[in-house]
């Protein structure tokens, strides 16, 4: 059921974006918006669709992982995610590249750690292939604020 919820989901997308000529910073803000939510409630077949076979994740404690294991890494409850919430989130759109900057904050509750919160700076790289804006790279930073 979880699962056809997304997939009606991604659908649904779609088809707005076929009748609605959205400019290519609402999607892939759109797309962010649906990957924070796949982070809150994992769905490896989301996260597949929405991030590149070659993706790099990096985290703020030095860790990349590549597209199957940051997944695994979502889906297991490796790294869980209560809530996320972004601010001053920033879209530069070239040609099929658009570039994603935004404050993070959100509560976790990590396999094996008591429940925390984290702020982090990301910065997200997105490329349009197929139609669809897939995450190509992701970098985040420990925020001092």
């Amino acid at each position: 059921m979880k699962k056809s919820l997304m997939s009606l989901a991604l659908i649904l997308i779609g088809v707005i974006g076929c009748s609605y000529q959205a400019t290519p910073a609402v999607e892939v803000a759109q797309a962010v918006e649906l990957f924070n939510k796949t982070m809150v409630k994992p769905d490896q077949a989301v996260f597949e669709q929405l991030t590149s076979p070659i993706l790099t994740y990096g985290h703020s404690n030095g860790l990349i992982e590549d597209q199957k294991t940051c997944i695994a890494s979502m889906v297991t409850g490796k790294f869980k995610f209560l809530s996320i919430d972004l601010s001053e989130q920033r879209i530069l759109i070239e040609g099929n590249t658009a570039i994603v900057r935004h404050v993070f904050f959100a509560h976790t509750h990590d396999a094996g750690k008591e429940p925390g919160t984290v702020k982090l700076k990301v910065l997200q790289v997105w490329q349009k292939t197929g139609g669809t804006w897939r995450l190509l790279a992701r970098q985040a930073v420990k925020s001092d604020d």
